[in-house]
């Protein structure tokens, strides 16, 4: 399976995953001239940046660790970005999803809530 085919399968599994969770789905893979963020969600107070990290099960390195401080810092300018485009007034919160692969097939989920914040990202 091809790298963007399985970054695909995994956002597609994300979201359906959170839609099931009742999140409403924003917007997917919006960009900025700093990057991109795979899904952007609303629930409750929440307007939820999504970063996908599709993984095949046992790697070394998790999808989470995979969003270090360089990818946080592109994520929340990217963020930033987007809340000046659309008017929005709820609280952003910034999440991880890994999505665990054996082979072809989904045999994982890992949801981190509030992964990072932007404390020292926007300067």
């Amino acid at each position: 399976m091809a790298i963007k085919e399985k970054g695909t399968r995994g956002e597609n599994f994300a979201c359906e995953y959170l839609r099931k969770l009742g999140y409403e789905i924003a917007d997917r893979n919006w960009h900025s001239r700093y990057g991109e963020i795979d899904i952007i969600a609303r629930k409750d107070e929440y307007i939820v940046f999504v970063e996908v990290k599709t993984r095949q099960y046992n790697t070394m390195i998790s999808g989470a660790e995979a969003v270090n401080y360089r990818k946080q810092k592109k994520i929340a300018m990217t963020a930033a970005m987007y809340l000046l485009d659309v008017e929005e007034e709820l609280q952003p919160r910034f999440d991880v999803i890994e999505v665990q692969l054996s082979g072809e097939n989904v045999c994982g989920i890992k949801h981190y809530e509030s992964a990072f914040n932007t404390e020292g990202l926007l300067y």
